[in-house]
């Protein structure tokens, strides 16, 4: 499957971002409320960095809660890992292994058009995986 396929539903105006020029303190708050682990950081509809929950994580470690007045751009993951929307599941799962990340932003020629994380991809294989059993099962009783 396609990760096209996997956000075919989502409308790309659904995605919560945060600017660069946002205070850490006021993406925290939107993370909490939207109970969520991390937001694509863009400028002019270009992805140019990550903030994830490790990014304050590893601020709070070095600067303490003065971090909270700094802005997104200086602390997030920057440039974003990111996946074309052609590239299919099992690709993106290698890649967030390999990279060690739980979230990536997915383009259509350099233009984002999605965001996913691990568990969406994982709830995708496990239900390809699933559906593969069945169509074994059915197989193997109509032989």
């Amino acid at each position: 499957m396609e990760i096209a396929q996997l956000i075919a539903e989502r409308a790309s105006s659904d995605i919560i971002s945060c600017d660069e020029a946002m205070h850490i303190r006021d993406v925290v708050a939107i993370l909490a409320e939207k109970r969520i682990g991390a937001l694509p950081v863009v400028r002019a509809g270009q992805v140019v960095g990550i903030f994830s929950e490790r990014d304050l994580i590893y601020a709070m470690a070095a600067e303490g809660q003065a971090c909270l007045d700094k802005t997104v751009g200086e602390t997030m993951t920057s440039p974003a890992i990111t996946v074309e929307k052609s590239a299919r599941v099992i690709e993106a799962l290698a890649l967030m292994t390999r990279r060690r990340i739980r979230h990536l932003p997915v383009t259509d020629n350099g233009a984002m058009c999605g965001f996913i994380s691990i568990g969406d991809l994982v709830k995708s294989r496990i239900d390809e995986v699933e559906h593969e059993a069945e169509a074994m099962r059915n197989y193997i009783q109509s032989a």
